[in-house]
C-alpha cells in the first residue's frame, strides 16, 4: 500500500515539474534566449498620451489655440558680411606739411563735429611760408603802384612801351605769386588778414571734415609727421549699413527694398533688420560674390564698421502652414506642435510630430508625418510647459 501511494505521490511531482518547464519554454526563443518587454522609446509619443488641463489651468495660461491656415512665409538666401559706412561717411585726416606735433586734442572713441580741432603741429617751414607770403605781398603792393605809374606816362605819351610793358608783367607775376602762397596758408588754416598785418603764427592745426568718431589715431606728441602722412581717422557711425556678400547661384534672386534680417557676432540675442538699398554690378573673384548693402532700420549706437555679420536675404513669399515658435518644442531628435480637443470641461493636448521648414520672423514652416484633418486646432503656445507637464505625467505612472 506505502508502495503504491508513493508511486502516485512521484507522478504528481514530475507532471508539477514538466509543467513549469514548459510554461517556461512557452516564453523563450529557440536559442535559449527569454524575450523581456522593449522599453519604450522616450523620444516617440504614442497616441494615448496626452495632457490634461482643466478650465482654470487653460485661463491661467492664457492659452491659445486655432486651426492651422496658410501663411505668406518668406524664402531667405543666406549671406555673411561686414558693418560697412559709404566712403563719404570716413575720414583721413594728414598734414600736408612736414611738421612735429605740439598737441593732441582728441582720443580714439571721441565724437568730433565738423571742423574741431584735432592737433596742432609746428615747424620753422611753417614760419617760412608766413614770412615769404608776407615779402610776396609787400612786394606785389610795389610793383603795383610802379605799375599804375608807368601806366599813366605811357597813357600821357612821355612813357616808354617798353618800360609799361615790364612793369605789367612784374606786377601780374607777384599776383601770381601772392596768390600761390595765400592758398597754401589757408590749406594750412592760417588767416592771410592775420599774416598782412603782421601776426605770425606758430603752429596750424588739423581740423575734422566731417562728423563722427575718432576711431583711430597714429601719432605722439613730439613726432614729426611728413606730408600726406595719416594721424587720425575718423568715421561717421550713424550711416554705417550691413555690406553683405551674395554668391553668384543666388545673386538673380536678390532685388532692392527686400528686407534682411542679421545677427552681429559681438551682440548676442539680437536680431537686427534692414532694408537693401544698392546691389553690386560686378562679382568679386574670391569668392564669386556680389556686394548687397542694406539700410539698417533698427541701428544700435554700438555697431561699428567692420563687425561680422550673418544674415538672410526675403527674396520671395509661398503660402504654406506655419506655426509660431512658442507651439513647438524640441524632444530628442524631433520636433513636435500639440492638437487640442474639448472634452467636457476639461482640455487634452496630444504631441504630434512635425517637421520644420523656414523661418520668418516668430514663424515656422510645418508639414506633419501623418494627413490631420483641417479642423484639428492646435496649441499656439505653452509647448514648453506641456511637454514638461506630459513628461511628469510618465514618470508618476512608471512610479
Amino acid at each position: 500500500m506505502k508502495n503504491k501511494l508513493y508511486k502516485i505521490l512521484t507522478v504528481i511531482v514530475l507532471s508539477i515539474t514538466v509543467f513549469a518547464c514548459g510554461n517556461k519554454e512557452s516564453h523563450s526563443d529557440n536559442d535559449g534566449h527569454s524575450h523581456s518587454e522593449k522599453p519604450k522609446n522616450e523620444e516617440e509619443h504614442g497616441e494615448n498620451e496626452e495632457v490634461m488641463l482643466s478650465q482654470q489651468q487653460y485661463n491661467a495660461l492664457k492659452m491659445k489655440i486655432d486651426t492651422l491656415s496658410l501663411r505668406n512665409m518668406s524664402g531667405n538666401v543666406e549671406a555673411n558680411g561686414t558693418l560697412e559706412v559709404p566712403p563719404q561717411n570716413e575720414a583721413a585726416i594728414t598734414s600736408v606739411i612736414g611738421a612735429n606735433v605740439v598737441s593732441i586734442k582728441v582720443i580714439e572713441g571721441n565724437k568730433v563735429n565738423k571742423g574741431q580741432v584735432m592737433a596742432y603741429l609746428s615747424h620753422p617751414n611753417i614760419i617760412k611760408l608766413q614770412t615769404d607770403y608776407l615779402n610776396a605781398f609787400s612786394n606785389s603792393n610795389f610793383l603795383k603802384k610802379n605799375y599804375e605809374r608807368q601806366q599813366k606816362l605811357y597813357d600821357a605819351g612821355v612813357g616808354s612801351g617798353a618800360n609799361f610793358q615790364k612793369a605789367e608783367a612784374e606786377y601780374e607775376a607777384s599776383k601770381a605769386m601772392v596768390n600761390g602762397l595765400e592758398a597754401q596758408l589757408r590749406i594750412l588754416n592760417i588767416n592771410t588778414i592775420s599774416v598782412r598785418n603782421g601776426t605770425i603764427a606758430q603752429s596750424i592745426s588739423l581740423r575734422s571734415p566731417i562728423e563722427g568718431f575718432v576711431q583711430k589715431v597714429e601719432v605722439k606728441i613730439g613726432q614729426y609727421v611728413e606730408p600726406q602722412t595719416e594721424l587720425f581717422e575718423i568715421v561717421n557711425t550713424l550711416h554705417v549699413h550691413a555690406d553683405l556678400m551674395v554668391f553668384e547661384k543666388d545673386a538673380y534672386k536678390v532685388k532692392k527694398g527686400q528686407k534682411v534680417t542679421f545677427t552681429v557676432q559681438s551682440i548676442p540675442n539680437t536680431e537686427l533688420t534692414a532694408e537693401i538699398f544698392s546691389i553690386s554690378k560686378t562679382f568679386e573673384d574670391n569668392p564669386k560674390a556680389v556686394h548687397v548693402h542694406a539700410e539698417i532700420e533698427n541701428k544700435r549706437d554700438n555697431l561699428i564698421p567692420g563687425m561680422y555679420i550673418q544674415g538672410k536675404i526675403q527674396v520671395n513669399k509661398t503660402k504654406t502652414k506655419a506655426l509660431p515658435e512658442s507651439a513647438i518644442i524640441k524632444d530628442g531628435d524631433r520636433f513636435y506642435a500639440f492638437s487640442v480637443e474639448k472634452e467636457n470641461d476639461d482640455w487634452s493636448f496630444k504631441p504630434v510630430e512635425v517637421l520644420l521648414g523656414a523661418k520668418d520672423g516668430n514663424w515656422i514652416a510645418v508639414q506633419f508625418t501623418e494627413e490631420l484633418d483641417k479642423t484639428t486646432k492646435f496649441a499656439y503656445n505653452n509647448a514648453y510647459y506641456l511637454i514638461a507637464e506630459m513628461k511628469k505625467g510618465e514618470a508618476e505612472h512608471e512610479h
